[in-house]
Parts: structure tokens; sequence; C-alpha cells
């Protein structure tokens, strides 16, 4: 028989207490390891040992030791963890960058932490994007559904809140197609705008408190603008968030880029090939990635199908409609 022989690699740790963690409620993360990446994963007291093809071992060993060394920065390893781990230690990058990508997920410089808990990226683009949003006072986050680019801008936002770094969020998403119809639902202002605006708010409730979300509400530290509304506005000492801006004219994204006042910062997010815009309308958030490429102080995150950060399914139906759609472009 040819092909390439299994690798073996042997880990020994040196805390038991972290041990159990690592190794999950009745090993479960262990199991989670084997079923992903399709290695034996063996252990004797202290000991680990990982058996199987050369390049599945090494990203087990990758991402087991980066577990490891979350654990002893007292960083917390659960099921999500454990997947964003694999997923790193499997992204294709250039050998030198491998540590790179794996020290994401060990260094709380890369952690949002808001007042409900510490994020941490699940994906190498994520580290990016994280990175971006800590830097850049303009940063577009681009890709599929899933990919966590509303869900990090809103905990960039909260945390930049809750520190103290900026006075206000406000959040903005184009309502109803792009045409921003509004008047015809029934309710106030808010009341019209919040179905689409929920995913937004379902990330603020997942990171605050539901009595401070409402208070922050109430007072005007979180404030929901249409996009509509934003004419004539300098947002300074705010983070203020575009979402779906895929369905934006050109006209509506010049109007909201420059909103930007002083100690502002902005996130833009969105997916180019889910524009809702009427047929020959042309897309805002399509038009600025061509002219502001380049232009200091704007940063552009790029997420794929990879990047599917949602239950692991999500990723597998993304893929099977991708398929579908390129047999379909055949």
């Amino acid at each position: 028989m040819t092909g390439v022989p299994d690798r073996r690699i042997d880990l020994q740790f040196d805390d038991n207490r972290l041990l159990a963690l690592l190794y999950g409620e009745h090993d479960s993360h262990l199991a989670r390891i084997e079923t992903q990446l399709g290695v034996s994963l063996i252990s004797r007291g202290n000991r680990l040992t990982i058996a199987g093809p050369p390049e599945s071992a090494e990203s087990a060993r990758s991402a087991i030791e980066a577990l490891w060394e979350r654990l002893k920065q007292n960083m917390t390893v659960g099921p999500g963890e454990v997947d964003a781990a694999l997923r790193m230690a499997t992204t294709p990058v250039g050998v030198g960058d491998r540590d790179t990508v794996m020290a994401a997920i060990t260094r709380p410089d890369f952690n949002v932490k808001t007042r409900r808990r510490s994020i941490s990226p699940r994906s190498a683009t994520q580290a990016t994007y994280l990175k971006a949003l800590q830097d850049s006072e303009l940063v577009f986050g681009l890709g599929p559904a899933g990919t966590g680019k509303t869900y990090l801008a809103v905990a960039q936002a909260v945390s930049m809140l809750t520190s103290g770094q900026v006075d206000r969020i406000i959040l903005s998403r184009p309502a109803v197609e792009a045409g921003e119809r509004l008047g015809f639902l029934p309710g106030d202002l808010r009341e019209k705008v919040d179905p689409y605006l929920r995913p937004l708010y379902d990330a603020l409730y997942d990171m605050m408190p539901a009595e401070q979300v409402a208070k922050r509400l109430a007072s005007g530290e979180i404030e929901v603008a249409p996009l509509a509304f934003m004419r004539g506005r300098t947002l300074a000492n705010a983070y203020v968030i575009l979402d779906e801006a895929q369905n934006t004219t050109p006209m509506q994204m010049k109007m909201f880029l420059t909103r930007l006042g002083e100690n502002g910062r902005m996130a833009i997010t969105g997916d180019i090939t889910q524009i809702d815009l009427p047929s020959g309308t042309r897309s805002g958030l399509k038009e600025a990635m061509g002219i502001l490429q380049g232009v200091e102080g704007v940063s552009f995150v790029q997420f794929t199908e990879a990047d599917v950060v949602r239950h692991p399914l999500v990723g597998r139906i993304v893929r099977a409609y991708d398929e579908h759609d390129r047999k379909a472009g055949g």
C-alpha cells in the first residue's frame, strides 16, 4: 500500500485542573476535535497523543496548544472556542503566519470586553476585522451572513461606550429595501424602524443587561437613526454602525460617510451579493469600495464562507447554495 503514514504527536500538560477544562465534560472537546479533523486523541494522565494524517495532526496540535494557552490566561474554553481554534488552525495561510493567526485566540488584546462577556475572534478574518475596528476610524466589513461582521462591530461599539471612549452609539440600516418608505407603517418612528434593526438589537442584548440597554436607549446614549433621517447631522464622539449597506444608493452612502464628526468611529457592514435595490440602481456600498480603497484611516475587511461562525450547519448550507449557484451559472 502507498500513501503518507499517520503522524504521532505527544503533548504533556502541567496543570490537571486546567486539563479537565481543556478536554471538556466527558472529553467532549476532544471528541469535537477528532470528528472535525479525522484524528485520534488518546489521553493518559497528563499526556495526550495525537495520531492521524500529518496535516490534520499538526492542525490538532496547533488548536490544542492555543486552547491550553487560553486557559492559562484565565480565558474560557467552550465548544465555540474549540470550533474557533480548529477553524484558525485549518485556515490556509503562509507558514510564517500560522503563529500569528493562532495567537488571536490567546491574546487578550484581541478580545472585546463588554458588560456581559468577553468576545474573541473565531476566525482569522475576524481577528483582522477586530484589529481594524480597534485601529481605524472607518471600517467596512464585507461578506456573507453568519460571519460576525455586524456582531463584532456592535461589540466594539459597546466596549468603547462603556469605557468612555465615545459618548453614544448610533445604529442605522436601510429600511424597506433601500427606499426608506416608513410612513405607511403603524406607530412612532422607533416602532416603524425597529423590525429592520432587530439584528442590531439582538447583538446589544447579548452584550449588555436588558435594563442597561433600555436605560441607554431612553437617555439617547444608544440611538436608532434611520438612514433617511441622518441628513444634516454631524456625529461627534459617536460610534455609528450602518448595517445592510449594500442597499444604500451612492447618494445615501456619501451622505452617511460625511456625517463622521470629531472623535467619531464608523463601521459599515454589508454583502454585495445580496443587493435588493431596484434593477438599474447602483449600490452605494459597491461604489464606495472602489472610491475609498487606499484612503488613509479607512479599512476594508472581506469575509468569505469559510468565516461563517454560526452553527456549523450554516456553513454547510452556505457552501451548498454557492455550489448550486456555480452549477446554475455554468
